[in-house]
């Protein structure tokens, strides 16, 4: 199968997604916050009466024994803008139903281009149903498109390994051990977050440090060839922003920076924890894989 201009572009679509879907990003300002390293005895609800490390650590654990949630979020990386909305369940790798809605960037000026896009997520693939959004079907008359994750990182090469370690093993938890294990972190002090009272808690990630702090299965030389791309992207530091409630729970994440390419700024809501979610992979006969796209 040969692709059209716009289906190669929609192969490129994948790392935005990715990123919409609530997975870390890289690069951003540093934060000139305090260092907080005081593990006294923390309130309810993220509240420090002894420190935002020991507040993040209730954190970590109440929203660690988690399985699944409702999430919303936006996602802006250079010219392009994402956003999505819908369910997901890490217990055992990740699966997610997802309506995802794209502008500028990789999709400006194709069919794709402000239409909501149905994707499902599962522990081996994510599949992004273009005749869904576009209302005819897709590539070579089928439906969905698969982003295989091991296909991925064979392509991609270090990115591509990185987001398949991220695909498999991301929970919101942890994102509340990351900025912990930066040990850089300050609580910003009480907000309202869509009608829900939270704690407002800002870290800094240095980009050396991001990959291997975040993956779980990659090599020691894709780490390092990963760091390599992201310090050629002009990337430095990131930082985390974390809201989390009375119960302890994550409800809300921003992570923004700068590089090369004119910075990203993603923000995720989270809500309904613990809901039913099942994901069903679309049929094969239906689905055609984004490497055959560029061929």
């Amino acid at each position: 199968m040969r692709a059209s201009r716009g289906g190669v572009r929609i192969a490129a679509m994948v790392g935005g997604i990715a990123l919409t879907f609530g997975l870390a990003a890289c690069g951003s300002e540093k934060s000139d916050g305090d260092s907080v390293k005081d593990a006294g005895t923390p309130k309810a609800g993220g509240a420090p009466a002894g420190g935002a490390i020991a507040a993040l650590q209730l954190a970590s654990k109440a929203t660690g024994e988690q399985h699944s949630a409702k999430v919303e979020g936006t996602n802006k990386m250079g010219p392009g803008t994402s956003t999505m909305a819908g369910e997901m369940d890490w217990a055992n790798g990740m699966r997610a139903n997802m309506k995802v809605t794209q502008s500028g960037g990789p999709v400006a000026g194709s069919p794709l281009e402000g239409k909501a896009t149905p994707v499902r997520y599962t522990p081996d693939a994510m599949y992004m149903n273009l005749g869904g959004a576009t209302g005819t079907p897709g590539p070579g008359g089928k439906h969905w498109v698969k982003y295989d994750w091991d296909t991925l990182a064979q392509k991609a090469g270090p990115a591509g390994a990185f987001l398949k370690d991220q695909m498999q093993n991301n929970n919101p938890a942890r994102s509340v051990q990351l900025v912990l294990a930066t040990g850089q972190v300050k609580a910003v002090g009480k907000e309202s977050v869509r009608g829900v009272q939270a704690t407002h808690y800002s870290g800094t990630v240095n980009v050396a440090d991001l990959a291997k702090l975040q993956s779980k299965d990659l090599s020691q030389k894709d780490l390092s060839d990963l760091q390599k791309q992201l310090k050629a992207s002009g990337t430095e530091t990131e930082t985390i922003d974390l809201w989390i409630d009375e119960k302890d729970l994550l409800v809300k994440k921003r992570e923004y920076g700068k590089n090369n390419n004119g910075g990203f700024d993603s923000t995720v809501y989270y809500s309904d924890y613990g809901v039913n979610v099942t994901v069903e992979e679309p049929p094969a006969s239906d689905t055609v894989g984004f490497e055959e796209l560029g061929q």
